[in-house]
């Protein structure tokens, strides 16, 4: 205890940490107070039904990644996912088209003209999910007023749709502004932040709803509760490993003098993660799955796609987790064969004077890393694989369908992920004035491996 207390005194005592703090906890604020500022023409007394179409499903997943603002009707209620959706397609663009692969090895200039396609495919994506989100609100309040921004309760494409689409356009866009802010003047990733913050706003709901569905069963629902919480804690550490676990390979580099100097000569490591995709074979895998439900709500219950979204549109039903389980695996070789590639690892130690030692450079140290990354990454995928359809295993048990979502899949990695990385920002920040880290080793590892 008395450890901690001098390390946040440590914190305060540094003036850039501290003002980074604040200027980061004064953005969430703004992003949490804008979450419950409803649209205009809404009385938030009729989103009942729209509350609870947002209990689970896919709108459950938008409603946690919002912080309740999807649910609420709120300025930001689209929150940060067409950002998201965005950087995705023009992620998967730089592993397929040259044009934008080429942008990607121009360094700095490069990336600058990649966020900006991303800024502006966000937009246009924010766009179209306003103009649904508001098909979908309206559907969701029939019976309830709905009075257009000039007065009145005529609701036309020009009074009301319109306006309302640019309004959550722009709010949106402010969201987004917010998360570039943070990670240039703040603590952390922006945007990793805000969702994490979205997610965190609905834990304590969620926990207080398995509180009370345990206090309307019979007697001894407190100890199962009890050990509801001791799994949910073991998952995290189990998460935390997923998240941190890697596999070192040692390098040896030639000695080359240069002048007086010499270089190279040391034994180095590569870290290997076991989960080198992240989160994204999950939100991949969820994608996929949705579509065939998307398409049977547009053609009808009488198509012939009715039957496969029947069984897909079943989260708890097994032929919904085995399937989505294995999708969750193939992902996660298919994104870290793009995102890992052996041969330029190879090349590039070769290029350096570089070898593994008792490994031939060239073909064999790629044909040794390929081999390597496919071990490592075996275990990883099946594990995480099982945390994404953990929710679906302990509402089984009974667990409430919110607190559920806490179990596992994208919400508990990014939640560790973003915490870990967060933290290890403010450790770096202590180490390099030569105070103590936040742990006794001082050496916190995030996303990116060690510090």
């Amino acid at each position: 205890m008395k450890r901690f207390i001098n390390t946040i005194k440590n914190i305060w005592s540094i003036n850039d940490l501290r003002a980074k703090i604040i200027y980061t906890l004064g953005l969430i604020l703004v992003y949490r107070i804008g979450s419950y500022v409803v649209i205009p023409g809404i009385n938030p007394s009729d989103l009942g039904a729209l509350q609870s179409q947002t209990q689970d499903g896919v709108l459950g997943l938008l409603n946690m990644f919002s912080g309740g603002a999807f649910s609420n009707a709120s300025v930001f209620a689209l929150g940060i996912m067409p950002y998201i959706t965005a950087s995705i397609v023009v992620q998967l663009l730089t592993m397929v088209v040259p044009y934008f692969m080429k942008m990607q090895r121009e360094g700095e200039s490069g990336r600058n003209k990649i966020n900006q396609i991303t800024r502006w495919l966000t937009v246009i994506v924010t766009i179209f999910q306003s103009f649904a989100y508001l098909a979908n609100l309206r559907n969701q309040l029939q019976g309830a007023h709905i009075f257009n921004i000039f007065g009145g309760n005529n609701i036309t494409f020009l009074n009301w749709v319109l306006p309302i689409s640019i309004l959550l356009t722009c709010g949106t866009l402010f969201v987004m502004w917010m998360g570039e802010r943070i990670t240039d003047r703040g603590i952390g990733n922006g945007i990793s932040l805000l969702i994490m913050i979205g997610i965190i706003a609905r834990l304590p709901f969620a926990l207080f709803a398995e509180f009370a569905s345990r206090m309307e069963s019979q007697a001894g629902q407190l100890v199962i509760l009890f050990v509801e919480l001791i799994i949910w804690l073991v998952v995290i550490m189990l998460c935390i490993l997923l998240v941190q676990g890697t596999r070192r390979i040692p390098v040896q580099y030639a000695k080359r003098i240069v002048g007086n100097k010499q270089y190279g000569g040391v034994r180095q490591y590569i870290p290997i993660k076991v989960n080198a995709a992240g989160v994204m074979p999950i939100i991949f895998a969820q994608a996929i799955m949705f579509i065939p439900v998307t398409i049977m709500g547009f053609s009808g219950p009488d198509s012939s796609m009715s039957g496969i979204a029947s069984v897909l549109s079943n989260f708890d039903g097994f032929w919904y987790n085995l399937i989505f389980g294995l999708m969750v695996i193939v992902f996660t070789y298919f994104y870290t064969a793009v995102a890992i590639n052996p041969k330029q690892m190879a090349d590039d130690m070769k290029k350096n004077g570089g070898f593994v030692p008792g490994v031939k450079p060239g073909k064999k140290t790629e044909e040794f890393f390929d081999n390597i990354l496919s071990k490592v990454t075996l275990p990883g995928s099946i594990f995480l694989a099982f945390v994404a359809i953990l929710p679906a295993i302990v509402r089984l048990f009974g667990v409430n369908s919110q607190f559920a979502q806490f179990y596992g899949g994208t919400s508990l990695l990014i939640l560790v992920g973003v915490v870990l990385d967060t933290l290890q920002q403010i450790e770096s920040h202590l180490l390099m004035r030569h105070y103590d880290g936040l742990t006794k080793t001082g050496r916190i590892k995030g996303r990116g491996g060690n510090m």
